[in-house]
């Protein structure tokens, strides 16, 4: 059961990741420089097995229940994270992810740019463009397979389940030469969010100690009702309104914004602006601004914008979550070292509240 759930997970998380990173070269190649986009490719790529190279079996020398611990915390945090952005978009709350509008952005984006060449490269927007695009997206899959292999004993076959992914998406990539906006990326992500919350409830509560009821076959009761659950709470915002459910169904590549210089956007009109029509009914109105001329970073803004990465990574965009999860872990331990028995709920049932908790704060946001 783990084994197939583990190669799951990971086969299509990395096959989401791919997709996306995939749409970012196909744009620098497109608009710019095939071979540089693809050298850019090439180190992106490099870079990312020499992390799994030092790190899985550095990781495999922690021992199990530490590592149980420290992975479930960071997969719940994780899981949740996808799960709160995969709710919102399902139930109308956030803007679904178009791979066709983020192409056609980073070809603008592209085209604008000025060209330049460094380090033997002919067009390094091109060449970083790419690199950043595999990376960033890459670290989240590279992530999942050190984790998940880990645990499970199985890093070898997670991570040739990664390339597995990859490879599909390349080769899918290079036929279709565009976007690839028929791929279900929603749905797989609303998929992988429940299936990383329901490993990192299950890792997580055993490294405090607690002991599952019905052991392994406990992510059986765990992955449906965490999928129960995120569909009941789409059922109820989708009936609250909200102005992101008619806005232009596209959302930029988390990383993207400022690391290879401007890109146009898409802003919704918020409420107190928005157009009225005959019959008082409120619309809301995309309106595309055009990009501004790119700008070269600087290496401060560059090391600030990379640390606000793996902290959105690590403690996602809503630190309450991340301190309740903490303080759920710490709470099980302690009860399990005083001999309490039968803790195994406390984790999930801190999982499950913050869910909705949070959902709530980011719906009045908006």
């Amino acid at each position: 059961m783990n084994t197939t759930a583990l190669l799951l997970s990971v086969f299509l998380a990395c096959l989401v990741e791919a997709v996306e990173a995939t749409t970012i070269v196909l744009a620098a190649g497109t608009a710019r420089d095939w071979r540089s986009a693809l050298s850019g490719v090439g180190a992106g790529l490099v870079v990312l097995a020499a992390v799994i190279i030092v790190f899985g079996p550095a990781i495999a020398l922690i021992p199990m229940d530490v590592l149980r611990l420290v992975v479930g915390g960071l997969l719940l945090t994780f899981g949740l994270q996808w799960m709160r952005k995969a709710i919102l978009r399902a139930s109308g709350h956030k803007a679904l992810h178009d791979e066709d509008e983020i192409y056609r952005r980073e070809v603008a984006a592209a085209q604008s740019a000025s060209k330049e060449s460094r380090l033997g490269v002919s067009d390094w927007y091109a060449f970083t463009l790419s690199f950043k695009g595999v990376l960033l997206e890459g670290l989240e899959v590279a992530f999942i397979v050190v984790t998940f292999g880990n645990i499970q004993g199985q890093l070898s076959l997670a991570a040739w389940t990664a390339v597995a992914a990859v490879v599909l998406v390349a080769i899918a990539g290079i036929v279709v030469r565009g976007p690839l906006s028929r791929v279900p990326e929603n749905t797989m992500k609303f998929i992988v969010g429940i299936m990383l919350t329901g490993f990192g409830i299950f890792w997580g509560a055993e490294g405090t100690g607690a002991v599952w009821p019905a052991a392994d076959l406990s992510l059986l009761v765990i992955i449906p009702a965490l999928a129960v659950i995120a569909l009941a709470i789409v059922a109820v915002l989708r009936r609250r309104p909200s102005a992101a459910s008619t806005a232009a169904t596209s959302e930029p590549s988390d990383f993207a914004v400022g690391f290879a210089g401007n890109r146009p956007e898409l802003e919704t009109i918020v409420p107190s602006a928005q157009e009225t029509d005959p019959g008082m009914h409120t619309r809301s109105v995309a309106v595309e601004t055009a990009p501004d001329a790119p700008r070269e970073p600087s290496a401060g803004n560059s090391l600030k914008k990379f640390g606000l990465f793996w902290y959105d990574f690590i403690v996602g965009d809503d630190w309450r979550v991340a301190l309740a999860i903490v303080a759920s872990f710490a709470v099980t331990a302690a009860l399990n070292t005083a001999g309490g028995n039968g803790t195994w709920w406390i984790v999930p049932a801190v999982a499950v509240l913050t869910l909705p908790m949070a959902l709530s704060r980011i719906v009045r946001k908006h």
